[in-house]
């Protein structure tokens, strides 16, 4: 190397000197700014439940303002795509599964097409997910077959979902593994935002047990933890939760007053590094921010059935990855903005195949007939006039071949109200339509029939207290409830007093029998036997004879 003459070292250092005096001011000069942030865009929902038509009732509004309906969900979301191409959509859970009638009956495959044309990008399982088990979610998820027993209602095959399904506490209980990305990392101009999903780890008790036998649902809190750890080992600092599980935290959409519930409790045991927790399940609207964080976490929630779009903002730094700003804004889906052309489109083909079949008049009611519980005691709720009908209905379609004296209905597989007022199609008041009723029962369980003794049967009623959920009993059975348990020989069945020694051929659906809802004693019941047909089946034939009358809440007395 060729060195500098020492003179000229230091004639070259004073220069560098005087330079460096000419161009700094008295005061230190400021240091150049760095890079600026990146925006992402943050597009959420939770509990669609294939409500591709518009909700109606209470389910269909937001404090009084109609809200929902595929056509305007899409010309909102991609409204509010347009403010930032830094954008990822997110369901979190049960985006099917519980569905009204139109996406029900094509296996909720329109509502996949439908989600697939606005660009969904993560889909999270939740429970509903897994109502026809994990074999039929994988033929939703990834196409190539139609429906084992339906084939395929529309005539053009399916090809499955372009969204990323995630599923992180979700396994095979032979592997261990995830049957379903646990996490996905997306990028945004240089910066990545990693998003975990996972479902309830109650699942189990809330689907039918034969689908998902080969599976175990974990621990929220650990597998968050888990993939965060992971996440932060590949450099991903911006992490957000898709937690198909739930809170409630105030009647305001926008607000955040007093936050209780499961998911806050796992929002608070989670890692730190978490920014964000998107949740759902409880059907609630919530935003805590700012002065509402939940330990320091922006956590969010968007009611159900489409009728609002969560739009969150993230600042994040480019040097370090972390999110140095978070904001949130639940954003009404209302009815007065254009109709999306192509999501409106997709509605109708469905809605002309579907039309046949869903206007066919299948019977008759003389009124209303409402799914809503009545005050039992406490904040518990008991019957529902639809409820009881229901269970009615299932001891009439099985108290000949099967001998059942009693059925029980669960209030969460009632999900829609029979109305009285004709509907847009011209049936009449009063009549009730397939559709209708199929919007009443839409998850094709089966009846099954059981027997248990007295002290069995006693068993599962004091359950429901456990629980907290009371089950529509059928017009045969009579109980009186003091203390949260069944008062001690007032059960009775047909007039009779139920015994400890007695058998009992109860019916209950295929859900029930199998431990659904907590309902574990009933899977003590012998000689079960499932019925030939579907219980929505059993509520038409039930409704095909003279108008039925919206039945009498009187088979639960509270005494104490």
């Amino acid at each position: 190397m060729r060195r500098r003459p020492l003179a000229a070292l230091a004639t070259t250092a004073c220069l560098s000197v005087a330079i460096a005096a000419a161009a700094t001011p008295a005061s230190a000069a400021p240091k150049p700014a760095g890079p600026k942030p990146v925006d992402v865009q943050l597009l959420a929902f939770n509990d669609f439940h294939g409500a591709l038509q518009p909700p109606t009732g209470s389910g269909g509004a937001v404090n009084g303002v109609p809200a929902g309906g595929l056509a305007s969900f899409a010309t909102h979301l991609r409204q509010q795509e347009a403010e930032n191409k830094n954008t990822l959509t997110i369901s979190n859970g049960d985006l099917i599964g519980g569905s009204p009638f139109l996406s029900a009956l094509f296996r909720d495959e329109p509502t996949v097409d439908a989600m697939d044309l606005l660009g969904l990008d993560v889909a999270t399982v939740g429970n509903h997910e897994f109502d026809e088990g994990v074999d039929e979610l994988s033929r939703i998820i990834d196409g190539g077959s139609c429906h084992p027993v339906d084939g395929c209602l529309d005539g053009d095959g399916y090809d499955g979902s372009d969204a990323d399904w995630l599923a992180a506490n979700v396994v095979d209980r032979t592997t261990g593994e995830p049957i379903r990305s646990p996490y996905e990392v997306y990028k945004f101009q240089g910066v990545q935002v990693g998003v975990i999903g996972l479902t309830l780890e109650s699942t189990p008790s809330i689907v039918s047990a034969a689908g998902i036998a080969d599976v175990r649902f974990l621990d929220e809190v650990e597998t968050i933890n888990r993939y965060v750890a992971e996440l932060r080992a590949d450099g991903v600092e911006s992490i957000v939760v898709s937690l198909h599980e739930g809170g409630a935290a105030g009647a305001d959409p926008n607000g955040c007053s007093a936050p209780t519930g499961p998911a806050f409790d796992i929002t608070r045991a989670i890692d730190d590094a978490v920014d964000v927790v998107l949740t759902g399940h409880f059907h609630n609207g919530f935003v805590c921010e700012g002065a509402n964080e939940v330990d320091g976490k922006l956590v969010t929630q968007a009611l159900s059935n489409g009728r609002l779009i969560t739009d969150l903002d993230l600042s994040i730094d480019r040097k370090t990855g972390d999110v140095t700003s978070a904001a949130a804004e639940n954003v009404v889906v209302t009815r007065d903005v254009p109709l999306d052309a192509q999501a409106q489109a997709l509605v109708e083909r469905y809605e002309a195949i579907s039309e046949p079949i869903a206007n066919e008049a299948v019977g008759r009611v003389t009124g209303p007939i409402v799914r809503a519980q009545e005050p039992l005691f406490g904040s518990l709720v008991g019957e529902s006039p639809l409820g009881n009908l229901i269970a009615d209905s299932q001891l009439a379609a099985t108290d000949d071949e099967a001998g059942a004296v009693a059925a029980f209905m669960n209030p969460g597989g009632v999900r829609a109200d029979i109305t009285f007022p004709s509907s847009a199609a011209g049936e009449g008041d009063g009549v009730v339509t397939f559709g209708e009723a199929f919007t009443v029962q839409p998850f094709n369980n089966l009846l099954t029939t059981l027997t248990l003794t007295g002290t069995q049967l006693y068993a599962v009623l004091d359950q429901q207290f456990a629980v907290g959920r009371v089950l529509a009993p059928s017009d045969s059975v009579r109980y009186s409830v003091a203390g949260g348990a069944v008062v001690p020989g007032s059960l009775t069945i047909a007039g009779a007093p139920v015994t400890a020694d007695g058998t009992y051929r109860i019916t209950v659906n295929n859900f029930l029998a199998g431990g659904g809802d907590g309902f574990t004693a009933l899977t003590a019941g012998t000689d079960v036997v499932n019925q030939p047909g579907f219980d929505v089946d059993a509520l038409i034939a039930y409704l095909a004879g003279d108008p039925v009358a919206p039945p009498a809440t009187d088979r639960i007395t509270v005494t104490g």
